[in-house]
């Protein structure tokens, strides 16, 4: 069983400059978590106990916005680090939910573990301050984007967000490999679903996307990325 979470560890970049016999201890004292399609690893408000790392699977990461509303931070795949709150901060809560898109698994650390593996490998301290950094510029984009950009901009960037972080070829172009709804994609561009529908509906149209079924295969990418970088 360790060995085969030491693979799945291998490439992760939390643990990217670790030996493999030190993958090999870190994978020794992470517990499997797993949680069916729309099931929640943890949601806001409960306390950080618990820091993730996904081996399989889709999660969003999501919070609620003033009004009430469900808003995606960010989709994660294998190898992300998640609810990382849990090591860095003592006696903290949870401030997004985490829930799965599809049936996922998770190797997990109690926060007190992580901190402790901090410690005694360095290098994997070092590794979750620059994907602390990474997260943050992250979201700083996005939330210059949510002020500055037009909605097809907005959208036309998300798709193709998600088409480079989860897209598998098909013979149609490159299809986003989780379920995605129309809602789903309004909540994460700051806009409403009958203008994604709308947009999505218009760019099916003229052959860029198709959608059938939760469903986003994108057909001219190329085509995409000029509306994205569309300045006008």
């Amino acid at each position: 069983m360790t060995t085969s979470r030491t693979q799945a560890l291998a490439g992760v970049p939390l643990f990217g400059g670790l030996e493999e016999i030190e993958l090999a201890s870190v994978a020794g004292d992470a517990s499997v978590r797993r949680a069916a399609s729309g099931r929640a690893f943890f949601r806001a408000g409960e306390a950080a106990t618990r820091v993730y790392v996904l081996v399989a699977g889709r999660v969003k990461v999501t919070e609620v916005s003033p009004e009430g509303h469900e808003v995606i931070l960010r989709v994660n795949g294998p190898g992300d680090l998640f609810g990382g709150v849990a090591a860095l901060v003592d006696g903290s809560e949870y401030p997004v939910t985490a829930r799965a898109l599809e049936t996922s698994e998770a190797l997990a650390w109690s926060g007190q573990v992580m901190l402790a593996l901090m410690r005694r490998f360095p290098v994997v301290a070092i590794n979750a301050a620059r994907l602390v950094a990474l997260r943050l510029h992250a979201l700083q984009r996005v939330h210059h984007e949510l002020m500055t950009d037009r909605v097809e901009r907005r959208i036309a960037r998300a798709v193709l967000r998600l088409a480079r972080e989860a897209g598998r070829r098909v013979e149609s172009g490159v299809e986003i490999d989780f379920p995605l709804s129309r809602q789903d994609l309004a909540q994460m561009t700051g806009t409403t679903l009958f203008t994604v529908s709308r947009t999505l509906s218009g760019w099916q149209s003229e052959g860029l996307v198709t959608t059938a079924r939760r469903r986003v295969v994108v057909c001219q990418p190329e085509r995409l990325v000029r509306i994205a970088d569309d300045l006008s």
